[in-house]
């Protein structure tokens, strides 16, 4: 017997993602619902072979079912994911809403599984930050060997980590700049995104820090090790799909450049192309699609007394949100739930 599982918000963007990756990874499901807001109900959505009408989430009653993956952002998260939980359903949610909850476990399978057990508190388990999840992945087997001290991280985020309404503001930008009196202001970015990059995503904190800065340390910490200290600095780029971030990482114990990248080569969910000549790493328009958090550029820093350099690069709506949160199901189901 398999699960029933409920995909909330699966209209947008990485709601149709964590369909296609369920019916990809041929997740045990025997029943699978899309859920969306009133105003989409009854549009239809992709299941592998299978099309699915959209149900409307107000009022849907989630008893019998055992795993929601909730992509419909924090507000709707606060209203609709204790109803779930409440009756009987675990929550997975790709929201910021419940991170930073003590009570709730942040997991990266790859790097924290054990975390899981923690589901029973609330029955809610939290998804981290897209460039969180995916430095993360690159970052454990690094800190099992030498133990990580300091992180500096410059990223490089695609607008689709802003949602259908940051792709659309590049893609009519681009447009506007080839048709005189065609421009586009803009409305979902603070500054112009089309040929441009922007140093902040999300609020400015008090720090001066942008709150996208903020998550990255805060939720680091709490997936890996409270004692990593973490700065960054978070850029939006003209880029559709696929984050990448420049990791410079100090090390209690040294680690050479040469152990790191086989280290990474083992390591689960990574993918090392760390060739020294021209195109000899991955760009965003290689990832996409890709289940893989791949590394390049592996390089010893001799400013400091054991650093290293990493670039790494993963497609944001995958590994970033829709992916981590189905093999957070899929962890749940083989540790925990036990069906299928």
């Amino acid at each position: 017997m398999g699960y029933k599982v409920v995909v909330a918000g699966a209209t947008g963007n990485v709601g149709r993602e964590m369909l296609n990756i369920l019916a990809e990874r041929q997740f045990p499901a025997d029943e699978v619902v899309a859920l969306a807001s009133r105003r989409s109900l009854g549009t239809e959505v992709s299941y592998g072979d299978k099309t699915l009408k959209t149900k409307d989430i107000e009022g849907f009653d989630f008893t019998g079912y055992d795993i929601a993956l909730f992509a419909i952002g924090s507000d709707a998260t606060k209203i609709y994911a204790p109803i779930a939980a409440s009756q009987g359903c675990v929550v997975i949610d790709n929201s910021s809403l419940y991170r930073y909850d003590p009570e709730i476990p942040l997991i990266v399978p790859e790097v924290n599984p054990d975390a899981i057990e923690d589901y029973r508190n609330k029955m809610i388990i939290a998804n981290p930050n897209c460039s969180t999840a995916q430095m993360v992945v690159a970052l454990k087997p690094l800190h099992d060997r030498a133990r990580i001290k300091r992180v500096v991280v410059s990223t490089y985020q695609s607008v689709s980590g802003a949602g259908k309404e940051g792709i659309d503001e590049l893609w009519d930008q681009t447009k506007g700049m080839y048709v005189p009196g065609q421009e586009v202001a803009p409305k979902k970015f603070q500054k112009q995104i089309a040929f441009n990059v922007i140093p902040q995503i999300d609020v400015f904190l008090d720090s001066g820090d942008t709150k996208e800065e903020w998550k990255m340390a805060a939720e680091t910490k709490k997936i890996m090790d409270t004692s990593i200290k973490v700065t960054a600095t978070c850029v939006r780029v003209p880029v559709f799909v696929g984050h990448s971030e420049s990791i410079n990482v100090e090390f209690e114990d040294f680690l050479d450049e040469d152990e790191a990248r086989d280290i990474l080569r083992e390591a689960p969910g990574v993918l090392v192309v760390d060739k020294r000549e021209p195109g000899g790493y991955v760009t965003p328009v290689e990832c996409v699609g890709d289940f893989a958090t791949f590394v390049s550029r592996i390089r010893q820093d001799v400013t400091v007394e054991n650093g290293l350099n990493l670039w790494c690069v993963s497609d944001n709506l995958r590994k970033g949100a829709a992916l981590n949160t189905v093999q957070i199901a899929e962890l749940l189901g083989n540790r925990v739930l036990k069906k299928g």
